[in-house]
């Protein structure tokens, strides 16, 4: 086991490009850290300057407290999964596993290897595969197959360079259980890329979220969500995406395209003195106001829009209600969007609304708002103006605290089956 230390690492290409920009990560000793964002943010570079695939330009790269810059691959005890799998197809299931330890010639004996194959597809369940080729397992199989020949090598860490995304969706939630499982029993440290949201948010123990070879934030997924340190990371994190509206401050009051929204003291003098800012409300702080309690809807702002269309997902469904924003902030939104990998910002507000819900396109609906969820953000420089960076520490402590309990627990249960 190890803990990975990245001081003000730095990559830049030769046509001085930099890839990766001053990123300072502190990853503990048995912690899963996700690296996420967009397209040529930097992750994937990211993560094969720790495994030693690429160069460090600048800043110190340590794995338990030892400077390994320099150090080749091979000499870092680090065990990569890669997207591919990247399995020898001639070989079985149980040579393919097998294949660092007699890469290491005469390191290991041969009573050794079968001991750590048996027990690495035990862990995995593939004790009655062993005997067979990849081209006969399926998809989460070899991936399975892959992080065996990981776990054989008792590496200081797992590398995972978006494993999934070969899979389709059904069996992508089945392995992201599974890694999660595994890694609890191990214990082991985990660092994995991906651009999926999903992923991230239910692997996680903190999730750092990239933009452009620069680190926006690290934290809990529940803090990513709940206190977004700027724009990028609010419309980044969460699907569908963070609401952005355009408001002007007004005493208590935010002066919107659904009308006068309330908003607490705090949240005014925060705003104070700016004209515009974008008030940040997800899809999900929105609901259908007659299946709303009468106690709870005091508590918030209840309006009157015609969505122009919904959709039915059967557990809940989708809202949309159109705005017309001015240029400077469609173009806002039109930048928040290239930013994000995403094909638009559309100048629209998304509700989910429960399923029961008998909202439809085409008609004036009442909705409900939580006006306590609503962050505020300034246009001009992306910061959340409202963030509460005390509550969103609290959350990331409590993650960490869970995460201790939950390999406490998963070693145990590994116990238990072992001697049973």
């Amino acid at each position: 086991m190890a803990s990975i230390t990245l001081s003000h690492i730095v990559k830049q290409y030769g046509d001085g490009f930099p890839a990766v920009n001053d990123v300072s990560i502190d990853i503990a000793d048995g912690e899963f850290i996700i690296l996420v964002g967009p397209s040529g943010c930097g992750k994937s570079t990211l993560l094969r300057m720790i495994v030693g695939l690429e160069d460090i330009t600048s800043g110190d790269l340590l794995i338990n407290g030892e400077r390994v810059n320099d150090k080749a691959p091979r000499d870092r005890n680090l065990a990569m999964v890669f997207q591919n799998y990247a399995l020898y197809p001639h070989l079985t299931v149980f040579e393919n596993i097998a294949f660092p330890l007699r890469l290491a010639k005469n390191k290991h004996s041969e009573q050794e290897i079968r001991d750590r194959v048996t027990e690495a597809a035990r862990t995995l369940e593939l004790t009655e595969h062993l005997d067979r080729k990849p081209a006969n397992l399926s998809g989460g199989q070899r991936q399975r197959v892959a992080m065996g020949r990981a776990i054989v090598r008792h590496a200081d860490a797992f590398l995972f360079d978006e494993p999934l995304s070969n899979l389709d969706a059904k069996l992508r939630g089945q392995m992201r259980s599974e890694i999660s499982q595994m890694q609890r029993r191990l214990g082991v440290t985990s660092v994995y890329v991906t651009h999926d949201q999903t992923e991230a948010m239910t692997l996680g123990d903190r999730v750092a979220v990239l933009k452009k070879g620069i680190l926006q934030q690290i934290a809990s997924p529940r803090e990513l969500y709940d206190q977004p340190v700027n724009l990028f990371v609010a419309g980044f994190i969460g699907s569908p995406s963070m609401n952005f509206l355009p408001a002007a401050v007004d005493g208590g009051v935010l002066q919107t395209p659904v009308g006068e929204i309330p908003i607490s003291a705090d949240k005014a003098q925060a705003a104070a003195g700016r004209p515009v800012v974008l008030a940040g409300i997800r899809p999900e702080h929105f609901e259908d106001a007659t299946l709303v309690d009468p106690a709870k809807r005091s508590r918030g702002y209840t309006f009157t829009a015609q969505l122009t269309h919904s959709e039915w997902l059967g557990n809940e469904q989708y809202g949309y209600i159109s705005f017309d924003p001015s240029a400077e902030i469609r173009q806002l939104l039109e930048g928040l969007a290239r930013d994000m990998d995403a094909e638009e910002l559309r100048p629209q507000i998304v509700v989910t609304l429960d399923a029961s819900s008998r909202i439809r396109g085409g008609r004036p609906a009442e909705l409900w708002l939580d006006t306590r969820r609503i962050h505020l953000f300034d246009p001009e420089t992306g910061g959340n103006l409202t963030r509460d960076a005390e509550a969103g520490r609290a959350l990331t402590s409590e993650a960490e605290a869970a995460r201790k309990e939950e390999i406490g627990l998963a070693r145990e249960r590994q116990r238990v089956r072992v001697q049973g």
